[in-house]
C-alpha cells in the first residue's frame, strides 16, 4: 500500500469518533455462535477493534491488524478500557504485504477488507476446524468497482471449506466457512 494510502486511511480515521463498544459486524450477528469461545484469532484490517475486543472478551487470544497506525491506537484503548488488552494485541502491518507472521488461527475475520491475492493464505492460516468470517463489498446489489467482489467470488475462492451460512446481496458479499 502507498504512504498516500495509509495517510489517507489515518485521516479517515481520525475523522470519525472511537469506537466506544465492542461487537461482531451486523453482518455476522445471527451467527455469533458459530464463533468459539477460546483459541487464537486473527483480524484483518481491524480498523478501531470493535470485533477483535468482542472475540477476546468470548475468550479468544486476538491478533488485530491495520495499515492505520490512527485505527491501532483506537484499537488498543478499546481493549484497555474493555479489559482484555492482555489477550488483544494490534499492530500495523500493510496486508499488500501478506498476511502477518503467526501460527494457525481457530478464527479468521475479515471484514470489510478484499484482496482475492490473500484469499488462499487465509484458508491455510486456519487451522482444522477453524471458522473464517469474510465479509466484502460487493457488485451484487451494488455498483461495479475494482475493490468489489464479483458474484460467487467467495464461495468460489473458498470451495474447499465448509460453508456455515452465507449471503450476497445489496452490495456486499459474506462466508463463514470453516476448515475440514
Amino acid at each position: 500500500m502507498s504512504t498516500q494510502d495509509r495517510s489517507r486511511w489515518d485521516a479517515a480515521y481520525a475523522d470519525r469518533e472511537p469506537a466506544s463498544e465492542a461487537g461482531l459486524p451486523v453482518v455476522f450477528a445471527a451467527h455469533e455462535s458459530a464463533f468459539p469461545a477460546a483459541g487464537r484469532a486473527l483480524d484483518l484490517a481491524c480498523g478501531q477493534g470493535s470485533a477483535a475486543v468482542w472475540l477476546a472478551r468470548r475468550g479468544l487470544d486476538v491478533l488485530g491488524v491495520d495499515v492505520s497506525g490512527v485505527a491501532v491506537e483506537r484499537a488498543r484503548a478499546l481493549a484497555n478500557t474493555a479489559g482484555v488488552a492482555d489477550n488483544c494485541r494490534f499492530e500495523v502491518a500493510d496486508l499488500d504485504d501478506g498476511l502477518p507472521p503467526g501460527p494457525p488461527v481457530d478464527v479468521l475475520l475479515c471484514h470489510r477488507f478484499r484482496d482475492p491475492r490473500r484469499y488462499p493464505a487465509m484458508s491455510e492460516r486456519l487451522r482444522p476446524g477453524g471458522l473464517l468470517a469474510i465479509c466484502v463489498l460487493s457488485e451484487v446489489g451494488g455498483s461495479p468497482g475494482p475493490f468489489r467482489a464479483v458474484a460467487g467470488e467467495l464461495s468460489d475462492a473458498f470451495a474447499e471449506l465448509v460453508t456455515v451460512a452465507a449471503g450476497e446481496g445489496d452490495g456486499q458479499a459474506w462466508l463463514l466457512a470453516r476448515r475440514l
